[in-house]
């Protein structure tokens, strides 16, 4: 699917438009849901030997109901989280005044090292979780601790202005960069002839002053590769909050993982889709810190929880994280319709 988006339907560079984003934001979310129904099929029928072994979390072995369930739920967590992410992405790309048609570019290859990066913590998330019981409680404090940071403490100066943050900062240190952008290029060598892009919108661009000092031959990088390099770190600071997460569902690796990978296939489309909406909707944010904070008291009482609530304990997980996130949105959309339309006496 990747190999399909990128190659066949954004070969060539173009600004992603609201109703195409729509369009694209089904297709991955109808992909997302439509697996649990085969991950229902493969555990119940223990295809390549899934649900054989007991799960770490709950220490039951999963069925395919079970399995369909705790596939939705951390479905659902991984997207609602991924939204938070899109808010610092869009930052990202306004603060490095990223073309919008480039946009796509750099989410693609972002996404592609934002799966190996996760595909890797959690890997040993899960060797973890599987020998040491007790890291769950670790996590459990941990989820609770980010989701109250998030819910009361003001945003970070670098969160709000990316171009001020230290890795940038280093970066410009250490590496050449050009001034201008230069097409959809990540890096450009001295001396070629390369198409600029003024880092302004609707101005022309001025001699690019960096790379026609360079020594001919030498290679350069362009803000888009800043731009990635920063897009790739907020998703592996976003990733520690949400992969710990998903493990208060379950610690299944392949779970874990699917959900993972089909929350973040969305997540260009869905930027594309909210960049332009994402200031309207002023009650999400709290809504996604309860859901950090109701997943870390789920991870630190799920025993009782599980006393208490009996057999449907994760369905009912889910019912809760899903009418969370639906209030915070239906929310946002109420007051902002407030504010904007003020009664007239």
């Amino acid at each position: 699917m990747l190999a399909i988006d990128l190659g066949v339907f954004h070969r060539k560079s173009h600004e992603v438009g609201f109703r195409e984003s729509l369009m694209w934001s089904a297709v991955w979310i109808t992909m997302g849901l439509a697996f649990s129904g085969l991950v229902y099929m493969g555990y119940e029928n223990h295809w390549f030997g899934l649900g054989s072994t007991i799960d770490a979390v709950d220490r039951i072995q999963n069925n395919g109901y079970l399995a369909a369930t705790k596939y939705l739920t951390a479905y659902v967590v991984e997207k609602s989280l991924s939204v938070d992410n899109i808010f610092v992405i869009a930052l990202v790309f306004s603060s490095l005044s990223v073309p919008p048609r480039y946009q796509h570019r750099v989410l693609f290859w972002g996404i592609l090292g934002a799966l190996a990066l996760r595909g890797t913590m959690i890997g040993l998330g899960s060797m973890l979780v599987q020998n040491f019981h007790w890291i769950l409680y670790v996590f459990g404090a941990f989820l609770l601790f980010t989701g109250l940071k998030m819910l009361f403490m003001k945003e970070d100066e670098e969160d709000a202005h990316p171009e001020k943050n230290r890795i940038v900062k280093w970066m410009r240190r250490v590496f050449p960069i050009t001034q201008n952008f230069h097409g959809q290029h990540f890096m450009v060598r001295a001396g070629g002839e390369w198409a600029q892009e003024s880092s302004e919108p609707g101005k022309a661009p001025s001699v690019d002053k960096v790379l026609a000092a360079a020594p001919r031959g030498k290679w350069l990088l362009t803000p888009l590769f800043v731009a990635l390099v920063l897009v790739e770190v907020t998703d592996l600071i976003f990733a520690v909050d949400s992969i710990p997460a998903v493990f208060a569902i379950t610690a299944d690796p392949f779970l874990v993982f699917t959900s993972n990978v089909f929350a973040i296939l969305g997540l260009r489309s869905l930027y594309f889709a909210l960049a332009g909406l994402i200031h309207k909707f002023q009650y999400l944010k709290p809504a996604l810190s309860l859901i950090l904070v109701l997943v870390g008291v789920k991870m630190l009482a799920a025993k009782w929880l599980k006393l208490w609530l009996g057999d449907s304990f994760n369905l009912i997980v889910l019912a809760v994280i899903v009418s969370v996130l639906v209030i915070g949105v239906v929310t946002s959309i109420v007051f902002a319709k407030k504010v904007e339309s003020p009664d007239v006496p």
